[in-house]
């Protein structure tokens, strides 16, 4: 049996919660994002502007981010696919958990969903989540293979940071002073994921609130 994992508070307002979603609601996250990811408007590697293309694959509900905005429209011109009200109360219940502050929550209206794919080969630099007007929180669900998180300050991406190990079923929140802090995902941990889930690789879902 794996020793229980506490929850712990990494920066100001930056809230790592182990476990917090249970084997039924991570295999139900993973269903849907398997819908989701299906085409039109689906899954794909996301091209910078010096035209190389990110590691990862990606698929947006609400807004999709493509360097360096928010579109209603999807990479193959087909209109994004929608925010569903279940993933927000999702979002509103996780976020009261983090911070213990019911009445945030009950104010927190997420209308973008961010849902990334990591193989093993997969990374994600340093960078600010900094398209979006609302410096409401993020909030961000782990499924499948562990992976490191790598959380900064807000001023450059150097050091001092921290690293966090996120596994399947693992809350992360990060807003009010960290907000706007560089974070990363510099490697990920092949066949780590739990029995339960039909899963090679890693899928990360944040939750944002847009201001748009």
């Amino acid at each position: 049996m794996p020793l229980p994992r506490d929850r712990a508070h990494v920066a100001p307002g930056a809230v790592h919660v182990p476990d917090w979603l249970s084997p039924e609601r991570q295999t139900a996250l993973l269903a849907a994002s398997r819908e989701w990811a299906r085409p039109p408007a689906g899954m794909h590697q996301i091209e910078l502007r010096e035209g190389r293309k990110m590691s990862i694959r990606t698929v947006c509900l609400g807004w999709r981010w493509e360097p360096y905005r928010f579109t209603r429209v999807a990479h193959d011109g087909h209109p994004v696919k929608p925010m569903p009200q279940w993933l927000a109360e999702l979002g509103r219940e996780a976020l009261a958990d983090a911070y213990g502050r019911p009445e945030l929550a009950a104010s927190y209206a997420p209308d973008i969903a961010v849902v990334n794919y990591y193989d093993r080969e997969a990374r994600l630099g340093m960078h600010q989540d900094k398209e979006e007007r609302s410096l409401a929180p993020v909030v961000s669900f782990s499924l499948g293979d562990t992976c490191t998180f790598r959380i900064g300050g807000t001023e450059h991406r150097n050091r001092p940071w921290t690293d966090v190990s996120l596994q399947s079923g693992d809350l992360f929140v990060f807003g009010g002073p960290s907000r706007m802090a560089f974070h990363a995902v510099p490697r990920t941990f092949p066949g780590t994921c739990p029995r339960h889930l039909d899963l090679v690789g890693r899928v990360n879902i944040t939750l944002r609130m847009s201001g748009l």
